[in-house]
């Protein structure tokens, strides 16, 4: 039995009915179907592949024990992808980060009349060179040196893409701590990437 549409996307609800009556065979069509985005969310927000490769395995066999507690309220994907964000960040919690650089040294600087200490940081991204692959490597790696609190809070709204109360939830935190972190974070990897990218043509 398919569960692929018309236009080749996976019928999830079909999906999710065989899930609940215990099909084995829908498990692999799970994973198969899903896995891979799976994947790359959890590399994303670990920076490391066999963590990531746990943290997925992890939140599946958490979804299937779960799978009653599921109210199709969202997509089967959907939520499939918050089980993995979560599995992801208490991973992410266990473990010791590496040196990450202080957020106050990333921050402008401002004079006391208000005016900006170093005009010339006005920071412009070439649109050329987010294309380039070195580029997205370079920012990829700058996220990373950002302290955890700040790079939960900017993977998650700005790479997951996920909304400022989801975020919020996920996190732990009221919506003003993350708007209020996303901005900094969002400062100061402008700082990080700023002396890198200025030179490029």
């Amino acid at each position: 039995m398919s569960e692929r549409g018309s236009s080749g996307a996976l019928d999830e609800t079909a999906l999710l009915a065989r899930l609940r009556a215990g099909d084995e065979g829908a498990y692999e069509t799970l994973v198969r179907g899903f896995g891979g985005r799976l994947l790359a969310t959890a590399r994303r927000m670990l920076g490391n592949e066999e963590d990531a490769r746990d943290a997925v395995q992890e939140a599946l066999l958490s979804a299937f024990r779960g799978l009653d507690r599921f109210e199709g309220e969202a997509r089967l994907s959907t939520w499939l992808h918050r089980i993995v964000l979560n599995a992801a960040l208490m991973r992410l919690r266990q473990r010791r980060r590496r040196p990450e650089v202080a957020l106050e040294d990333l921050l402008p600087r401002f004079l006391e009349d208000g005016h900006a200490a170093d005009p010339a940081q006005e920071w412009k991204l070439p649109l050329d060179a987010l294309a380039r692959r070195e580029t997205q490597e370079l920012v990829r790696r700058s996220i990373e040196r950002l302290p955890d609190a700040y790079r939960n809070v900017l993977l998650l709204r700005d790479v997951e893409e996920l909304d400022t109360d989801e975020t919020a939830r996920l996190l732990g935190l009221s919506e003003s701590a993350v708007k209020t972190r996303l901005h900094r974070a969002r400062q100061a990897l402008r700082t990080l990437l700023d002396p890198q990218l200025r030179g490029q043509p």
